[in-house]
């Protein structure tokens, strides 16, 4: 699943027919309890789960799967050159650092020739409203254009949270300095089954303005 909206890889075969996943050797970034891993495995493909979290990774744990649990950093992945076919990543690191450049790098170092990267992230043009499932959330309340992190600390000052704002065209910009071809960016609509609401995702904002945005990568 890429997103909220619930645009799934069966549906959507941005790492390709799943048919041909067999085989594989994929790695999936910021894994948490590794749902994306789970998946890949049942199609035959043989997935890394990694996250830098140990406590996500002891969920993963719990709930069983026959592939690898790796905790490190995705800046300094503890992987040979050329070790996987395909990478991906449902919402997980790459919002969560500050220089992506140092991670979509070392993902292209990892990946063969050939090799593709799909990542999703909440849609940049999100920042720029509240983070509100109604009506509330439908009106501009900051600069799109203004980076600054969301930061939660607790109560001695610490950031226990952190999530970094990038532009569509930053976004754009890391990918192509990384060395990765975009071959296509997805912004899924928000489907007439899903119902659901929570945080600040609901149907209302889903039919309005974009929720998640997909990025479809290629190590040439």
């Amino acid at each position: 699943m890429w997103g909220p909206e619930g645009l799934d890889e069966v549906e959507a075969e941005l790492l390709g027919p799943p048919e041909e996943l067999k085989g594989r050797d994929v790695l999936e970034l910021g894994a948490g309890a590794a749902q994306c891993s789970r998946w890949l495995a049942a199609q035959g493909a043989r997935p890394v789960a990694l996250d830098i979290s140990h406590r996500q990774l002891q969920h993963a744990l719990r709930i069983g799967g026959p592939f690898p649990l790796v905790c490190a950093d995705a800046g300094a992945l503890p992987f040979a050159d050329g070790s996987f076919d395909l990478a991906c990543s449902a919402y997980g690191a790459l919002p969560f650092v500050a220089e992506p450049r140092l991670v979509l790098r070392e993902v292209r170092r990892v990946l063969r020739p050939g090799g593709r990267l799909v990542f999703s992230v909440t849609h940049p043009i999100r920042w720029a409203f509240p983070d509100e499932p109604g009506p509330e959330g439908l009106s501009v309340s900051a600069s799109y254009f203004d980076r600054t992190p969301y930061v939660e600390q607790d109560e001695d000052g610490r950031a226990v949270y952190v999530e970094h704002h990038r532009t569509i065209g930053d976004r754009v910009r890391d990918v192509v300095a990384s060395g990765f071809r975009l071959v296509d960016l997805v912004e899924p609509q928000w489907p007439a089954w899903n119902t659901s609401e929570w945080g600040g995702w609901s149907p209302l904002r889903g039919n309005l303005i974009p929720g998640t945005a997909i990025f479809v990568c290629v190590r040439d």
